[in-house]
């Protein structure tokens, strides 16, 4: 089955537009989901809606509400909420061109693929995607979807273009509040080498098949295994993690820093074809073009 475009309209740069289709770049298939299970009949568990003194009650008697207050509530509905929606125009109009680097990774929420919606504009999307690439700039605007306005981050990678849904100012949280109980004070210049020679030994290409979900792999052999074990009970035999050394000393640090830099590193490929690990290794920052 083809996939679904999450939007379809067009990208205006001045005067020029071009007709495109906008497709989900990522997909949750890694994750697990369970039902909860009333044991004795083995049927699922479902909910009611429930109101504390009263008891269950009718879904038409249900609107939308919003807490100004502990207990105190504005009640909207459905007329009044969609009143404000927007409409869902079919342009997206970059209003703003910034280097690929000056949006800070925070900021990005979730990519999607965009495409050229026939042939006759595929001339003016590769006109796009090559002065993208050759300014090495990321183009901003923003999306009307579901009646919903989102800020967006269109930016050239390979042969198409990636748009990347981003987060407003008041959704992401200020790193000061975190980060103010940290000293300032400067790490001995021998430590910052190791540290920076163990950067340098373990540097290369990110490839994220490189990597698998341990927990996932293990807990599909498990339910692989309880299907057919007809109701017996089974455990997976998963390596405990070693207890970390917590030294904090200079002498200490500087000893794990040199053993760290003799260590041979292990590929990522082979830890993720041997058997589930505990603390796997992951990456979370992502490579910006």
């Amino acid at each position: 089955m083809p996939a679904r475009a999450y939007w379809q309209g067009q990208i205006r740069l001045a005067l020029v537009s071009i007709p495109v289709e906008i497709y989900p770049a990522t997909r949750s298939g890694a994750a697990i989901s369970f039902r909860q299970i009333h044991e004795p009949s083995g049927r699922p568990v479902r909910y009611e809606k429930v109101v504390p003194g009263i008891g269950a009650i009718d879904h038409d008697d249900i609107v939308k509400g919003y807490e100004l207050s502990k207990g105190n509530y504005v009640l909207l509905d459905e007329d009044e909420i969609e009143a404000v929606r927007l409409e869902s125009k079919r342009t997206l109009e970059l209003v703003l061109f910034v280097e690929n680097d000056a949006i800070d990774i925070l900021y990005y929420s979730k990519p999607y693929y965009v495409v050229p919606a026939d042939e006759l504009a595929e001339e003016a999307y590769v006109v796009l995607r090559e002065a993208l690439k050759r300014s090495r700039m990321t183009g901003v605007g923003q999306l009307s979807v579901r009646g919903q306005e989102q800020l967006v981050a269109l930016r050239a990678c390979g042969k198409g273009l990636i748009l990347e849904i981003l987060r407003y100012a008041d959704e992401v949280n200020a790193a000061t509040s975190f980060f103010r109980g940290i000293g300032t004070d400067k790490p001995d210049s021998e430590l910052l080498e190791l540290a920076e020679t163990l950067i340098r030994k373990r540097s290369g290409e990110f490839n994220a098949a490189d990597f698998r979900n341990h927990y996932i792999d293990a807990l599909k052999r498990v339910i692989d295994k309880k299907a057919k074990s007809k109701g017996r009970r089974v455990l997976e035999d998963v390596e405990e993690p070693a207890a970390a050394s917590r030294g904090s000393n200079v002498i200490d640090l500087m000893a794990a820093l040199k053993a760290s830099v003799d260590e041979k590193p292990r590929s990522a490929g082979k830890e993720g074809k041997s058997k589930a690990k505990s603390a796997p290794k992951s990456s979370t920052s992502r490579k910006r073009a």
